[in-house]
């Protein structure tokens, strides 16, 4: 299928969305659930899959969806096109506190290695599918980095990074050592393995697991600095517990215990 070459416009800072102008008969991917908004001479259509095996017959068009359920995205993606003889525009909003990073395909080399929940949206004829990593050390360990999705064609798709982005440009033989859950995307030349932290000590009490991801250059990497694993952890553990907060309750049970709140409550002053 050939892609379609769309205008863009990334708005706002930590909270973003970006803007997509279609032209006449042009049309725009999403992932269910991202739109934000869309000009009224623009048609929805959800479709199995990518949308990028349409001419392909069901079983192409089931294949296309059963390579994103493995990835844990829904069957289905929607098709934004523009019905109208003007530029309309459709926007898409990040899922959570980040950076919505644009990736022209054709210049990465026609493939980009992402994690399987960064892809936001994409010009029609950009295909989604899935990169096993080869490596069962990296499948056993990976955690995030075992299952990732591969964006394929020469137009332009849209990758949501948590918090702030890192881009590294890798020399030859240069290696990064990477929480699995922090690398947001990788071009395919990039090798990547797990590593070991290495002592028992530091991957029992470190906090930061018991594998690194490794990626050798050459090859771009990008990272992000708030995985939305780590983000999810953090809002659960702060989470209210039987009602109040973690910090109330605890001040209370302790006033509570020390007899201070009992006599208040049962009306001993003395």
């Amino acid at each position: 299928m050939s892609m379609d070459v769309v205008d863009f416009e990334i708005k706002g800072s930590e909270m973003q969305f970006v803007e997509v102008e279609l032209d006449p008969g042009e049309a725009a991917i999403g992932e269910a659930g991202s739109m934000m908004f869309m000009d009224a001479g623009i048609g929805m259509d959800s479709v199995f899959g990518d949308g990028s095996a349409q001419q392909g017959g069901f079983f192409g068009k089931l294949l296309g969806a059963g390579k994103r359920l493995v990835t844990g995205e829904s069957l289905f993606t929607t098709v934004y096109t523009n019905q109208s003889t003007s530029k309309q525009r459709v926007g898409f909003a990040a899922p959570y506190p980040g950076k919505i990073l644009p990736m022209n395909l054709k210049q990465l080399g026609g493939m980009l290695i992402c994690q399987k929940d960064a892809f936001l949206c994409a010009a029609r004829g950009v295909s989604l599918g899935i990169y096993f990593q080869q490596k069962l050390s990296v499948g056993f360990f990976g955690g995030e980095g075992f299952i990732m999705q591969k964006l394929e064609g020469d137009g332009l798709a849209f990758v949501h990074a948590g918090g702030t982005v890192l881009r590294r440009d890798l020399q030859p033989g240069q290696t990064l050592l990477v929480d699995t859950g922090c690398l947001v995307a990788m071009t395919p030349n990039v090798n990547f393995e797990v590593q070991y932290v290495g002592k028992i000590k530091t991957a029992l009490f470190g906090g930061e697991g018991l594998f690194f991801a490794k990626v050798t250059g050459p090859g771009t990497v990008w990272l992000q600095s708030l995985p939305f694993s780590r983000l999810a952890s953090r809002v659960f553990a702060a989470a209210p517990q039987r009602g109040g907060s973690r910090e109330e309750g605890s001040m209370l049970a302790g006033l509570a215990g020390g007899g201070v709140l009992g006599g208040i409550l049962s009306g001993d002053d003395d």
